[in-house]
């Protein structure tokens, strides 16, 4: 028996990078998937790629950072699938550089928007809708700089700390209800949210972890799928970096 067989997920921000490496492992391991991203095309083409592996899959297009879309995308899911047992808040931006005292107001409220109370939106919806179904799992994306700063992206820093002390607040409230939320730290990954950068500024990241090289998002999506499931049945309110050695500095 695969280690999700019959269980629902949904997984924002799958439409590229981790999130995408999520929903594919998710479906590998037998769950029937929600992929959900704002990129409708995106999303679209890691829905072809699932169902062509014979998953069972639907897309639904979501912006995160918008309650009532949080609300949809659950009940849709439960709609479709008659139940929602695992979640992941993936979706994430990087926003705007800069020191606080030049940060845009604009940047920092979409960051906060999108990273931080995303999560908060999508939990909201989530965890009634896992309640109904008799437990279930969450897994929030944060990262390195949810444990430590740089100076700039304040917002970004200041999102991610946040989703850790709400999974934290959230694992509380219903360990006893049979759901766990833990959170998990990537260090930097080679995603297309890298795809910017230059070949020095690359090189540079890659020196920040004492493993010597960047991550996948295969690798990220293993921690998620062992926290996902039934293996790590006496773990929640946890917070796992993966970052080869980057907080161990």
């Amino acid at each position: 028996m695969k280690t999700l067989e019959n269980k629902v997920a949904i997984v924002t921000g799958a439409g590229m990078g981790i999130g995408k490496a999520i929903a594919l492992l998710y479906a590998a391991e037998g769950a029937k998937v929600v992929v959900s991203d704002i990129n409708e095309q995106a999303g679209n083409e890691v829905l072809a790629e699932l169902l062509k592996n014979g998953a069972e899959a639907i897309f639904v297009k979501a912006n995160t950072a918008i309650p009532a879309e949080q609300e949809a995308l659950v009940n849709e899911t439960v709609k479709h699938f008659g139940a929602l047992h695992i979640a992941c808040n993936n979706a994430g931006i990087g926003g705007p550089l800069a020191p606080v005292g030049e940060y845009p107001l604009d940047g920092w409220e979409k960051v906060i928007n999108i990273n931080l109370s995303g999560v908060f939106y999508g939990m909201r919806y989530q965890l009634p809708a896992m309640l109904a179904s008799g437990g279930g799992s969450i897994v929030n994306i944060s990262s390195i700089l949810g444990q430590v700063g740089t100076p700039t992206s304040p917002a970004y820093v200041a999102a991610k700390h946040g989703v850790v002390g709400l999974t934290k607040s959230a694992a509380l409230a219903y360990a006893n209800k049979n759901i766990r939320v833990n959170a998990v730290g990537p260090g930097y990954i080679k995603t297309p949210l890298l795809n910017a950068l230059d070949e020095a500024t690359m090189n540079f990241l890659t020196t920040l972890h004492p493993i010597g090289r960047l991550g996948e998002a295969s690798e990220v999506a293993e921690l998620v799928l062992w926290l996902s499931s039934s293996k790590s049945s006496f773990v929640t309110g946890s917070y796992y970096a993966i970052d080869g050695g980057y907080l161990a500095q």
